[in-house]
């Protein structure tokens, strides 16, 4: 009777060890792996003289080949990453941030370690900061849940703004 409860557990042993090790005989393919990569988006207006010093951007226009940093910090906030880039013909940018190689985010993820901040506009009757959305100060990052596939990569987009830049000279608003 023992010796059949010892042959059955010799042979379950054996036979779940067998079964555990791993077939190296076929391996299995793994896909090459998939670059990750973060995307960063937004929009850049000079805003209507009617609504300066408000953060209205109602009849503001995009402003073509203005300029704005994207920077990222690490877990000790200091700068790890930056970027600039224009913005197109409609005032859209679109960022991929190749090279971004931190392991740590300040604050534990990207999006709240990154901000973009506007540098300079090519328009001079529109060229004075404003702080619309942290145009200034940083503008924050959000997830909008948008991934974009390609071969070999992944990215994750996320958008900031819109910021806007304000006309230095406005018609005086007269009201009779």
């Amino acid at each position: 009777m023992a010796t059949t409860v010892l042959c059955l557990f010799i042979f379950s042993t054996i036979l779940s060890i067998s079964f555990a090790r791993p077939n190296t005989l076929n391996p299995p393919h793994f896909k090459e792996k998939e670059k990750a990569l973060m995307v960063v988006e937004g929009m850049v207006y000079c805003q209507s003289c009617a609504h300066i010093g408000s953060w209205s951007l109602t009849g503001a226009r995009p402003l073509p080949s203005a300029k704005v940093g994207i920077s990222c910090r690490d877990h000790k906030n200091r700068v790890g990453f930056y970027k600039s880039v224009k913005t197109d013909s409609n005032g859209y940018f679109y960022c991929p941030l190749e090279g971004l190689e931190m392991k740590r985010y300040y604050k534990g993820e990207f999006g709240r370690a990154c901000t973009v901040r506007l540098l300079s506009s090519p328009a001079g009757e529109c060229n004075l900061l404003t702080n619309i959305n942290g145009g200034i100060e940083g503008s924050a990052l959000r997830d909008v849940n948008k991934t974009v596939v390609g071969k070999g990569y992944k990215a994750v987009v996320y958008s900031t703004g819109p910021l806007a830049f304000r006309p230095g000279r406005c018609p005086p608003l007269v009201h009779y």
